[in-house]
């Protein structure tokens, strides 16, 4: 019985081509390193001593330059390949972590955290389109869960060291950490993964039952980037407002915070291609499963306001966690699969745009509620979050009908 498990475990990662397989292990070796993240609302707040309301608008400026670098990094992705992108996007952003530790400046991190935003985040549709051509049209959704799953498994492990080096030499380690993981990892990338030869524009055939479907005119697609705003938004609490609740409310240090989030990165790591593998056996509506994502976000923030026992913040990770694994690997999916070809750049831009700009709006509108009432915030912002996410449940299974209506 186990044996079998353990072999129908593994028989979800068969079928990866080699590049695929290197995507992964480069986005691990990026994503352990990226300790930054985690514990910026920490280090602006108690390492500089920012206001809350500066924390705000440092991730103001965060999720701006992230929205521009992924709406640049679709347009190059389109017009000169991903491979190039991909390149220059890691090697600078790379650099540009080693510069900015220096800066303690409230308008100075404004302006770097914009900047190196938008060079960092033109790779994320690269990477995306990048996955769209090197694997099989069959193993697809796979494919983007094993990178996901890459990304979870450095998250895992990330938090972790991040904690353990502020605790030994600071904040400022972090950013050393994060430059040199960028460029080590690119460095792989360009040695084992040849730039794949370009369809000429003029040679591209666009599939002519998704003509109508340009950015500008597909209603189903915007009413989709909505859902995904909206449920990204709620899920970046988790690196904005949550690891502040938990200093605040529980007492709990960096490495504790660490491990919690590592918690998440470890249930993602066991659980995510065998749900994903399970969907796509059983031909699931994908749309339904991605509404039952966003109802159980909403789920793990109104299991915050059971307060007084540390142990519901292990109950909502879980739920997060799982929220997580339903949700974003079927919309990396949806969106690859609704973009015509020749245009996935573009379609998968959009996307990105939208975790951008839940970036901006995220920090800052849970940073806002939780000063603008004060002894009652936290309560207030987990309310507020967990209805955004029920809002966005019931839009996707609009969506979900209109899908159905359009394919008849």
């Amino acid at each position: 019985m186990l044996q079998q498990a353990f072999t129908r475990y593994i028989n979800n990662f068969r079928g990866f081509t080699r590049e695929v397989w290197i995507l992964a292990i480069i986005t691990f070796i990026n994503r352990a390193g990226t300790m930054v993240f985690p514990f910026l609302s920490k280090y602006l707040n108690e390492d500089l001593h920012f206001s809350l309301d500066q924390v705000g608008w440092v991730m103001v400026c965060f999720g701006s330059g992230s929205m521009i670098g992924s709406w640049l990094g679709g347009k190059l992705t389109d017009k000169i390949g991903f491979y190039k992108v991909m390149v220059f996007s890691m090697l600078v952003s790379g650099a540009s972590f080693f510069i900015i530790e220096h800066i303690n400046t409230f308008p100075g991190l404004c302006i770097a955290m914009f900047s190196i935003m938008v060079i960092a985040d033109m790779f994320r549709p690269a990477m995306f389109v990048s996955l769209g051509t090197y694997a099989k049209p069959e193993n697809r959704t796979r494919a983007f869960t094993l990178v996901r799953l890459a990304v979870n498994f450095g998250f895992m492990a990330g938090p972790a060291m991040g904690g353990l080096i502020i605790l030994g030499i600071g904040y400022k380690g972090l950013f050393w950490a994060d430059g040199t993981s960028c460029i080590i990892s690119i460095l792989i990338f360009m040695f084992l993964v040849k730039e794949k030869e370009r369809v000429k524009p003029e040679a591209v055939t666009v599939d002519e039952s998704k003509i109508e479907r340009s950015i500008k005119n597909d209603k189903l697609y915007w009413l989709f980037l909505f859902c995904s705003f909206i449920t990204a938004t709620v899920f970046f609490q988790l690196f904005s407002t949550l690891p502040l609740y938990h200093h605040k409310q529980y007492g709990l240090s960096e490495f504790q915070t660490g491990l919690l989030m590592s918690f998440n990165g470890f249930l993602v790591l066991l659980c995510e291609m065998p749900i994903v593998g399970y969907v796509e056996r059983k031909g699931i509506q994908k749309i339904k499963v991605i509404a039952l994502g966003a109802f159980c976000m909403g789920l793990s923030f109104y299991a915050l306001l059971f307060e007084g026992w540390a142990g519901m913040l292990v109950i909502s990770m879980f739920i997060i966690s799982y929220a997580e694994m339903f949700n974003f690997p079927f919309s990396n999916g949806f969106a690859m699969n609704r973009a015509p070809r020749g245009r996935e750049g573009q379609y998968m831009a959009y996307y990105t745009m939208m975790f951008s700009l839940a970036h901006i709006v995220s920090g800052k509108t849970g940073l806002a509620i939780i000063a603008y009432y004060k002894e009652d915030g936290y309560f207030a912002n987990w309310i507020f979050m967990g209805t955004l996410a029920i809002i966005a449940t019931l839009s996707l299974l609009w969506l979900h009908k209109k899908l159905l209506s359009e394919n008849t």
